[in-house]
């Protein structure tokens, strides 16, 4: 009977002395190794690949967000949001709203599971087509698809060459710039393939709406 007792503390001894130092080890060493070789090496994408300007985080090259004109009633829930004529318009998205940052429009990540069939889809495309050849004076026929359709994750920051490109005239009139000046900082922020072959050339909504304040200060 001693024995066994003994045996009994014995084993819950090594148990507890294993689970301290697996603790430490799995659960402090390592993460500060993993965390201090982060900020070390890949120091932007650890901390979010955040943008700042002035001193203050302005997004991140990761996340899409919105760039929409102030309400004409803040406490008016259903007011439809407006998109601002001087920036660059993101794609669509499906995600939620967030009411900590109102600038980004992401709670959650995801698509809208809606079928290629859906009625709510096929409408919700048609809209966005009338919608965006409105506001950039072009045929609804010229529309690119990424202008109607949200992404797999909701938060794609970025849109097509096309979509930037003919969003430029207007971005360009109501900045007061010349729509060349605009084309040009399309062209120097369009992005090619990853590696060459992965994925298509695209634009980062954000850094180009950076590029363009910049241009229209100057």
């Amino acid at each position: 009977m001693n024995n066994s007792f003994v045996n009994s503390a014995r084993l819950l001894g090594a148990g507890l002395r294993a689970l301290l130092v697996l603790t430490l080890v799995c659960g402090v060493l390592y993460p500060l190794l993993v965390t201090g070789v982060a900020q070390a090496v890949f120091h932007d994408q650890a901390n979010g690949s955040e943008i700042e300007k002035n001193g203050k985080v302005v997004g991140s090259t990761l996340y899409g967000q919105t760039y929409d004109l102030p309400k004409k009633n803040p406490s008016d829930p259903e007011e439809a949001p407006r998109p601002d004529p001087k920036w660059f318009q993101p794609r669509p998205s499906a995600a939620g709203t967030n009411s900590v940052n109102t600038q980004y429009s992401i709670l959650l990540s995801g698509a809208s599971n809606l079928a290629a069939d859906s009625k709510v889809l096929l409408d919700s495309v048609k809209e966005r087509r009338t919608a965006y050849a409105e506001l950039n004076g072009v045929k609804e026929s010229e529309v690119p698809v990424d202008a109607l359709t949200a992404s797999a994750s909701g938060i794609d920051p970025h849109i097509s060459p096309e979509n930037a490109e003919l969003q430029a005239a207007r971005v360009a009139k109501a900045n007061g710039l010349d729509k060349a000046q605009v084309e040009k900082v399309v062209k120097e922020h369009t992005e090619g393939r990853t590696a060459g072959f992965l994925g298509e050339p695209r634009v980062n909504v954000l850094e180009l709406n950076l590029a363009l304040e910049e241009l229209a200060k100057s």
